[in-house]
């Protein structure tokens, strides 16, 4: 089904404010529509005590954000987000007037939620999750060797294992649909064509690659892969006598 670039558009702003509540909003406070309602004295006192960090403790944290690197979170955010509303808005766009849509956006979005106010927030994170015990066993374990390999291998880590799981749990899915479109013809239209190539074929060596299938339907954004499917190789002829 294809759909119109301004419902794209509109899908993609819908999802985003969606998916990012507490971030897009730590910047700033949107006008309220019905007063609030006061909380409890003793509540106000807990929450009034809460929002004062130790200032060791804060400082704590702030070191283990820097060498673990959590505080790029707000900055590898905001780039991520302009990014995809730059591919977007540019559906809708023209070429002429999108630098100075993209310039007005990042500096109105910058100036909401820059990324200290994310970083100030997660240290207020870890402060009610950590003891101050917690937080300095952290920092002595990351500032071993075995920590900043760590540091430096888990986003990679995370990012295939994510692909892995999600790449299986896209492909059971679709196995599922398929099984489910004879009840309900009305999503067959949506699923990719089933490879019909013989099990077993092996395909020749100087043979051209065979073009992609319609990719799977998305049941959750994740980041591009460049990884492709290798061609299996050719059975090696047996030697002559």
């Amino acid at each position: 089904m294809k759909l119109r670039t301004g419902h794209l558009v509109f899908t993609f702003f819908a999802g985003l404010l969606a998916a990012l509540p507490v971030l897009a909003q730590s910047g700033g406070t949107a006008p309220a529509t019905t007063p609030p309602t006061a909380p409890p004295p003793a509540q106000a006192a807990a929450d009034a005590s809460a929002a004062k960090l130790d200032p060791a403790k804060e400082a704590a944290i702030r070191h283990l954000m820097d060498i673990t690197e959590t505080t790029k979170l707000g900055e590898n955010l905001q780039v991520y987000i302009t990014d995809r509303v730059h591919e977007v808005a540019g559906r809708a766009i023209p070429a002429d007037r999108l630098q100075k849509f993209m310039t007005t956006f990042s500096e109105k979005f910058n100036a909401r939620t820059p990324p200290s106010a994310v970083t100030d927030a997660v240290v207020r994170i870890y402060a009610k999750n950590f003891s101050m015990d917690d937080i300095q066993g952290l920092i002595q374990f990351y500032e071993t060797p075995l920590g900043k390999r760590v540091v430096k291998t888990l986003p990679e880590i995370s990012a295939e294992s994510q692909k892995v799981g999600l790449d299986m749990d896209q492909n059971a899915a679709l196995v599922v649909l398929r099984g489910m479109s004879e009840e309900y013809a009305e999503i067959k239209p949506m699923l990719p064509a089933e490879d019909t190539k013989p099990a077993g074929s092996t395909p020749a060596s100087n043979a051209a690659p065979a073009p992609p299938t319609a990719p799977a339907p998305k049941l959750a954004p994740a980041p591009k892969s460049s990884v492709t499917p290798g061609t299996p190789a050719s059975p090696k002829p047996a030697p002559q006598n």
